[in-house]
């Protein structure tokens, strides 16, 4: 089926004898069994389902940590001044702020620094120390960056300062040499977990060390922020990650958290803390302070328990977040998605040397989403250009970038299979355009614009207890997304646009059902033409979700694709 959108739609193709074992193994229904065989569940997962599992620390023997704990246990007992270095997102910031919290908590000599985009640039570099070095640290801990910062680490080690790395980027032989690196990526006993972002590394590392100097230290109430960095960074929601959101969503308790008592309050938000309120409330909030200039106010937000600053810090984040907003829109509306469209490139390159920096990451962001294409925005920078990375499951551009910058083509950079940063002189933008499309051409991917849907329903099944039934492989996320559904033969019967950008109707289906229904950010699009105009039977794809409004939970229906 060929949907208005132009994407082709298929129902996921299942062995029915898998399906059957699945059911009777662990009593599932058709659709739960169909979803879990589709996504390759591994057996913990599955048993996750309909039981508690007890999180533990899977780093307890890990060679890179004991190296690393002894590292910092010997400058603790020294009183060694130290110093963390974070990247300016919600991973770095998260991350930073653990650490952070434990030296607060054995009150020990120590300082964070988030760097700022456009003066310092993308993570350790020696420009960055030496500013750093005047404060006088005996260890620099990195997290969520150094992993390709060999020519930093060098200047540290002239200058006699030791060094621990905590990353999840792509890291590349000859490593750095800092005297540890926490990093799956080295492939050195544990790169089954590379899809753990840094705060994930972060957290058990704090974990073992209040453990090994017998602290009492409650690290698991902050296990939230291990899931809302794993969130904003796009990790898969599968395996431990699975497990991490599981607990931490259960164990949350919003009355411990001024920061996001504050952001609800603002919001008028009365539901429970939810997946989605991680990656499209708090998370931008968190991120707006690196993308406009206060690279340091998410991390002070995390680390404090100072309720005049917290309410503070979080206030002038929403405004540099709704700022941000502005921007963001304002940049998109000068887009030309049509002409993007029609070039029918394999990988998105857009180059506007306008855009603001901070900024070229939610834009290349908003491109893949829309596209659903790897997409790069490159912008101004001084004398050099920046650029920014988004990409899709089968085209790993961390790997990508790292490749470009050893063969010259880039100044620097680096990332994770989702997303990536860079520099590059602008004489060698052709040649990185040129560059990105033999890499995806070299890689082979079979991208035939088909997508798939678990079931055709009938429109009686948009009730609770069908909802309720699949909602049981929750928490969705990037690895375990919503499951999509068709449904068929609907009208509509009631229209209406909200916010100037999205669309809620109502569908009635032959035998009277009704189902209250929104599409988002729809409004220029052949989905929110259809839907404001056409009048006649449609098939639609979408997803079942529960909605939070006025204190009353009812379902609806997320709207992503019409069939004609």
């Amino acid at each position: 089926m060929i949907s208005i959108s132009g994407r082709r739609y298929e129902e996921i193709k299942i062995n029915k004898n898998k399906i059957e074992k699945l059911k009777q193994d662990y009593n599932f229904s058709e659709i739960i069994s169909k979803i879990i065989i589709s996504r390759d569940f591994n057996e913990e997962e599955i048993y996750s389902i309909n039981n508690n599992i007890n999180l533990t620390n899977i780093f307890i023997k890990n060679h890179d940590y004991e190296k690393s704990l002894i590292l910092l246990i010997e400058a603790i007992k020294n009183n060694e001044k130290i110093c963390i270095l974070g990247d300016y997102d919600v991973d770095g910031s998260a991350a930073t702020s653990l650490l952070v919290r434990f030296f607060t908590h054995i009150n020990h000599p120590h300082f964070f620094y988030i760097p700022d985009r456009e003066i310092d640039g993308y993570g350790a570099s020696k420009k960055l120390f030496k500013k750093l070095l005047l404060k006088k640290p005996s260890l620099i801990i990195m997290v969520d960056c150094g992993s390709t910062s060999n020519e930093a680490i060098d200047y540290l080690n002239v200058n006699n300062i030791k060094s621990i790395i905590i990353d999840h980027h792509e890291i590349n032989k000859p490593y750095p040499l800092a005297n540890s690196i926490i990093n799956p990526k080295k492939n050195n006993g544990y790169i089954k977990y590379d899809y753990l972002c840094a705060t994930t590394l972060t957290y058990f590392f704090v974990d073992l060390l209040s453990k090994n100097m017998k602290l009492n230290i409650r690290i698991k109430d902050y296990l939230i922020y291990v899931l809302l960095a794993t969130i904003c960074d796009v990790m898969p929601l599968r395996k431990l990650n699975r497990l991490i959101a599981i607990v931490a969503l259960k164990n949350f308790n919003i009355n411990n958290f001024q920061i996001f008592i504050e952001i609800y309050k603002s919001k008028e938000i009365k539901s429970k803390i939810s997946i989605s309120d991680l990656g499209y409330l708090i998370g931008p909030i968190l991120n707006s302070g690196g993308r406009l200039g206060k690279s340091n106010y998410a991390t002070e937000l995390l680390s404090s328990n100072n309720k005049n600053l917290i309410s503070y810090r979080t206030s002038q984040l929403i405004q540099l977040n709704e700022k941000r907003k502005l921007i963001e829109h304002k940049i998109l509306d000068e887009i030309d998605f049509s002409k993007i469209y029609k070039s029918n490139k394999n990988i998105i390159i857009f180059y506007d040397p306008t855009i603001n920096e901070g900024l070229i990451g939610i834009i290349a962001a908003r491109l893949k989403d829309y596209f659903d294409k790897p997409s790069i925005v490159i912008t101004n920078s001084n004398n050099i250009l920046k650029g920014s990375a988004r990409s899709i499951s089968n085209f790993n551009m961390g790997t990508i970038i790292k490749n470009a910058i050893d063969q010259k083509i880039l100044i620097n950079g680096g990332g994770h299979s989702m997303a990536a940063g860079f520099t590059l002189k602008k004489s060698m933008i052709h040649n990185f355009k040129l560059y990105m499309e033999k890499s995806y051409q070299n890689l082979n991917i079979k991208n035939n614009n088909t997508f798939n849907y678990i079931s055709k329903i009938s429109s009686m099944a948009f009730n609770k207890n069908f909802y309720n039934n699949f909602s049981k492989l929750e928490p969705f996320g990037n690895g375990n997304p919503e499951p999509t559904f068709l449904f068929e033969n609907l009208k509509i019967i009631k229209r209406d646009v909200i916010k100037k950008k999205h669309i809620s109707c109502i569908l009635k289906s032959k035998i009277g059902y009704s189902i209250r229904s929104i599409v988002f950010n729809s409004i220029d699009t052949k989905v929110g033409e259809y839907l404001l105009s056409y009048n006649k039977e449609i098939n639609v794809i979408g997803q079942i979700k529960e909605n939070f409004w006025n204190n009353k939970k009812s379902l609806q229906m997320i709207i992503k694709d019409l069939i004609i």
